[in-house]
């Protein structure tokens, strides 16, 4: 049985001949080259005869020619994030889509540093949006930018030379659920410090700005080890009252809910014997009984990062900048 012949790949110029246009002009259009004046009809002419010849821009012929892709790599996050960073990276990616970027997430599991650096160098990204799970160097920032690299952005505590910094200061959670928790008269509080590797980028932090506001006040914290699961919580809340605490900074909503609903099961008051406050202000602990306690954690917009990205690619010459990333506060309710 014969094969069926295969069909031509179409090309600009059969987009050109349908469009009534020239292949620069097809190009204008496709690339959305905005120092090029072309009418409206003209472009949606050219639109429709590349929909109607199924007509896609060939991505690497794209980078040969401007020596660089409209490619934003986004490492993939190594550890859960939780809802709402999940929802701050979906919003920046829809926000540089937009603008005309190609968003893609670089699965980076088991590369570091340099390594890293020269991993994500070879699909030649015109920016590099590192979560700071990846501990790039200078030298790494230096190898991206001489692979085409015009915005190199880490987001996390610390600063790279030549990486712009998106400062995101998890300390002022802990200080911020720790203060609240002292304001309400609690002197010995527990902070929840998740068994699940990878989060001690977050939670070390959280522990620190703990630990600096009760030392402010004369209050005591306590590291309390925990895992995300039922079984763990159960046995943190068995042995609860011979840890002596009055109130409990549970890393996350999430944690501290779990650990809510295991001391209650074991006959523990909240707030009456034990204050609990979490972090992130998620729907689901409003729902509860009692209300949770949390920090809500002020993050900028996507939209506003995406037009950092766009900024420094079009005018990659300045010197890089530091933007604080977030805010946090308290929100008090039933649980403390």
């Amino acid at each position: 049985m014969s094969q069926p012949p295969e069909r031509a790949v179409p090309t600009s110029t059969d987009v050109a001949r349908r469009a009534g246009v020239s292949r620069a002009t097809v190009s204008y259009v496709l690339n959305n080259a905005a120092a090029v004046r072309i009418s409206e009809p003209t472009r949606r002419k050219v639109r429709e005869a590349a929909d109607e010849l199924g007509y896609v821009p060939h991505a690497g012929a794209r980078s040969l020619r401007s020596g660089h892709t409209r490619m934003v790599l986004l490492p993939s996050a190594h550890t859960p994030v939780g809802p709402l960073y999940n929802t701050f990276f979906n919003e920046l990616q829809w926000a540089l889509r937009r603008l005309d970027y190609t968003v893609v997430q670089y699965g980076s599991l088991g590369l570091d540093g340099d390594k890293a650096a020269r991993a994500w160098a070879e699909l030649r990204p015109v920016a590099v949006i590192s979560l700071g799970e990846i501990s790039l160097t200078p030298h790494g920032v230096n190898v991206l930018k001489r692979s085409g690299a015009k915005a190199v952005i880490t987001l996390g505590p610390q600063r790279v030379a030549g990486a712009h910094a998106l400062v995101m200061d998890q300390r002022e959670i802990g200080c911020g659920a720790v203060s609240h928790l002292i304001e309400r008269g609690r002197r010995r509080i527990g902070v929840v410090m998740p068994e699940e590797p990878g989060l001690a980028l977050f939670s070390q932090p959280r522990l620190a700005g703990a630990r600096a506001s009760a030392a402010a006040s004369g209050a005591h914290v306590e590291s309390v080890p925990l895992a995300y699961t039922e079984q763990s919580a159960a046995a943190l809340a068995a042995r609860w009252r011979s840890l002596g605490l009055d109130a409990v900074y549970a890393y996350n909503d999430e944690y501290a809910m779990l650990l809510m609903r295991a001391l209650q099961d074991e006959g523990i008051d909240v707030p009456g014997d034990t204050s609990v406050i979490g972090a992130d202000d998620l729907l689901l602990g409003r729902l509860l009984r009692p209300r949770l306690s949390t920090v809500r954690v002020d993050l900028v917009t996507g939209q506003r990062l995406a037009e950092l990205v766009d900024r420094v690619v079009r005018d990659p010459g300045g010197e890089p900048e530091r933007h604080d990333l977030m805010g946090a506060r308290a929100v008090p309710r039933e649980s403390s």
